[in-house]
């Protein structure tokens, strides 16, 4: 027998007798509701598991870059507190409350991520073939202890060409630990924030060099 590929020969085996299918527009309703709270689940639920762990590339990043950046904060409050140009105490200002500032989205991410603000981990171990870029346990660019202490004791002109000096080579290695992070971390924020400290560093570098083309004798 001939099979009839009419809709409404479909629309007569689905309702025998005749009668028309009714609708039923709380089923539609329903699936709807159960949709739209299985979407909200997935985008809040699921990201609370899904942060990053305690030997991931963004922890290790925000633990380093964090203590890379205290040292910034402490070498710029010396020369806020202690220059007497300027410019050096604007610069020196404003490196301190940016970096500062920053070390507070990267702490509190931490803790968002019930992650410890230390590692276990040695410094720069997120980044592979970092073995050579820690110096004496310091990171890239950071001062050593005797440099801090010659900061500290320094007066006038020569202050303000070895802190110049100093937060250059910090903001160096500074940027180099971030854009390694843009490359390894595919967190928004991390990202984010990464490429905030690459480009707002890469300004200061240019004032720093034109301070010290100022500052330092022909």
């Amino acid at each position: 027998m001939p099979v009839s590929t009419d809709s409404g020969a479909a629309a007569s085996v689905a309702a025998p007798g005749g009668a028309a299918p009714r609708s039923q527009p709380w089923i539609a309703i329903a699936t709807l509701i159960l949709g739209l709270a299985l979407g909200v689940a997935a985008g809040l639920v699921i990201p609370r598991f899904s942060h990053p762990g305690t030997d991931s590339v963004e922890a290790g990043f925000l633990r380093d870059m964090s203590t890379h950046h205290a040292q910034a904060v402490e070498m710029s409050m010396t020369a806020h507190a202690n220059s007497s140009n300027p410019r050096i105490v604007t610069l020196a200002g404003d490196i301190a409350l940016t970096q500062h500032g920053q070390i507070g989205y990267m702490q509190a991410w931490l803790r968002d991520w019930d992650l410890s603000p230390t590692g276990t981990e040695a410094p720069m171990a997120w980044m592979p073939n970092s073995a050579g870029s820690v110096v004496n346990g310091l990171m890239p660019g950071m001062a050593t202890p005797e440099q801090l202490d010659s900061l500290r004791k320094a007066t006038g002109n020569a202050l303000d060409i070895q802190f110049l000096t100093l937060m250059r080579a910090h903001h160096l290695g500074g940027i180099h630990m971030a854009q390694e992070a843009i490359d390894l971390s595919d967190d928004e924020n991390i990202d984010w924030l990464a490429q905030t400290m690459v480009a707002g560093q890469q300004g200061e570098l240019a004032l720093i060099d034109s301070l010290l083309k100022d500052l330092q004798p022909a």
